[in-house]
């Protein structure tokens, strides 16, 4: 007979670990387990019962798995973390007697770590770095934009700020922009890059106020890993598309750096006229791929699906040059680093005023300017070459693939609702009217190419056939073809209702055969369908409503 295993010994009791138990044996502090764990990608575990791992007690406990803080515990930053401490036992030593020869050379000796072995750890290959990629420019764009503070290092935003440069050129040179969308939070950004679906948020630009409730410390940890993990991407992203990194500009006659000089260092300027994404990046090598082309063949056995495939080709290529042979210009009013990344996205030529910052390319007078965004009531002395837009044109624009009309965004005038493309409409959700036409216009341009498509067959058709499917109806004697219509007709009906009557009795059978499980989630899904039809219903309600209040404020002016 084997010996008796004692409580706690296997099972679900050895699989976890709390977290004082995690600090003992790593010799850390908790700020430094914190770092580490979130380099690392560690996260906390809930155990499917607290009592076997607790050892009976109930209390609240942090815990770990057991692999995962083995696999920390060969890390070599924690080595770091260690050499750290020392570091800093040894410069306060020094400080208290004065010793300020000695302290500079501790200072000097400041142990370093880097952070490119974990990202290759936790993510093998491009694709899974890419999937992880949302977090990750949300917060370097945030940070971006921050302040320098005693928790915020400057270094660390200026990081942030090359890097967003970076991501936005690679989007402009790829063309990859897909959705846009104004929020009260910020404004939404989707790209497709190989494939993966990637959204981020930019915040508005405004003086941002620094809150007090927020532990600035956990997200310095998180923007030190991401600025690395950004940079490894950056560069890969640049290689796939031939572009040289770090990014250059690619100009050849700068007849502008005189009157730049006027708003910037020297040493600056090149960052500054980067970071106006006005001109495209130079590539490493000249690019011949555009100008083959590959012959077409026709093979009579092609599937419908082959040329579905075709026509969303063509569109998604005549969508990304949306902007083509447009050019912008930019009044000063108007927020300027989202338009011209957008505007550039889609191949379109954009311009400021020049003291409005550095990297314009033509003033107002230029005669070329087909649109001007302008984001005041009015404006004098309007030229008749060129139309006269709000900024949210362009959004619409791009969510709608297709140039939107003028007359709705006339400086002035009320601006038609910004919809969201992000939203995925359901059966039973409330959709607007906006949001209906949107998607009629949509179904009449696939129409269109449909019909194209089936014209050209009709033409191969056969005249014959059609002709004899004439004699036939002619033959066909009229009132007895009446009357068994009206006879089919009468069957029908009586056939529907008979099949309706059977099919309510059915369901009210299988509701009553249901067990008791059964019966409480079916329950429950009519239960969240009638609250769905609810809301919906009221927001109808709200929508006709408002419609009748703007008709009757325009009919009083």
């Amino acid at each position: 007979m084997g010996k008796m295993k004692k409580k706690g010994e296997s099972g679900a009791a050895t699989n976890y670990i709390s977290r004082n138990q995690a600090l003992k044996k790593l010799q850390l502090s908790l700020a430094d387990f914190r770092r580490l764990c979130i380099m690392k990608g560690i996260y906390p575990r809930e155990p499917k019962n607290r009592k076997k791992v607790n050892k009976g007690s109930t209390a609240y406990k942090t815990y770990y798995y057991v692999k995962d803080i083995q696999y920390i515990a060969h890390e070599p930053v924690l080595k770091k973390f260690r050499e750290f401490k020392i570091f800093m036992r040894k410069l306060k030593r020094a400080m208290g007697r004065e010793e300020y020869g000695d302290a500079k050379r501790i200072e000097e000796n400041k142990p370093v770590y880097t952070l490119d072995h974990i990202v290759k750890e936790r993510y093998p290959t491009f694709t899974d770095a890419l999937r992880d990629l949302d977090d990750a420019l949300s917060m370097v764009f945030l940070f971006s934009m921050l302040p320098q503070t005693n928790q915020i290092k400057g270094e660390f935003i200026q990081r942030c700020k090359r890097l967003k440069v970076e991501f936005q050129h690679y989007i402009i040179a790829s063309n990859s922009l897909k959705k846009v969308f104004i929020s009260i939070k910020g404004i939404y950004y989707q790209a497709e890059i190989q494939g993966q679906k990637i959204t981020w948020v930019v915040p508005h630009q405004f003086a941002q106020h620094l809150p007090n409730d927020v532990d600035f410390r956990i997200m310095m940890t998180f923007i030190e890993f991401y600025t690395t993990m950004v940079g490894f991407i950056n560069f890969q992203l640049y290689h796939n598309v031939n572009l040289a990194y770090p990014p250059q500009l690619n100009i050849n006659n700068n007849n502008k750096e005189s009157s730049d000089t006027k708003y910037c260092q020297e040493v600056d300027l090149d960052d500054e006229k980067l970071a106006a994404l006005s001109v495209s990046l130079k590539a490493t090598l000249e690019d011949t791929t555009q100008e083959l082309e590959l012959d077409k063949f026709t093979n009579d056995d092609s599937n419908e699906e082959e040329a579905k495939q075709a026509n969303d080709e063509e569109f998604e290529t005549k969508f990304k040059q949306l902007f083509d042979g447009k050019k912008f210009y930019i009044s000063r009013e108007v927020p300027r680093d989202a338009l011209v990344f957008i505007i550039r996205c889609f191949g379109g030529e954009v311009s400021w005023d020049e003291t409005v910052g550095i990297g314009s390319t033509y003033t107002e007078k230029d005669d070329g300017i087909t649109h001007q965004l302008i984001d005041r009531p009015s404006i004098n002395n309007q030229r008749l070459d060129r139309h006269y837009v709000q900024p949210q044109w362009v959004f619409d624009c791009v969510n709608s693939r297709q140039l939107e009309p003028v007359n709705d965004y006339v400086p002035g005038s009320m601006l038609p609702p910004h919809l969201s493309p992000f939203v995925e409409e359901q059966e039973g959700d409330y959709i607007p009217p906006e949001r209906k036409q949107m998607l009629e216009k949509e179904k009449e341009l696939l129409r269109a190419e449909a019909s194209g498509d089936e014209e050209e067959e009709q033409e191969e058709a056969s005249e014959d056939e059609t002709e004899e499917a004439e004699q036939e109806k002619e033959t066909k004697p009229k009132k007895k073809a009446g009357n068994k219509r009206k006879h089919v007709e009468v069957n029908k009906k009586d056939d529907d209702d008979g099949k309706d009557e059977m099919s309510a009795e059915e369901k009210k059978l299988a509701l009553m055969m249901l067990p008791k499980k059964k019966k409480a989630l079916y329950d429950k899904i009519m239960h969240s369908k009638k609250k769905k039809a609810t809301h919906a219903r009221k927001l109808e309600e709200k929508r006709t409503q408002h419609d009748k209040k703007v008709s009757s404020k325009k009919s009083k002016n």
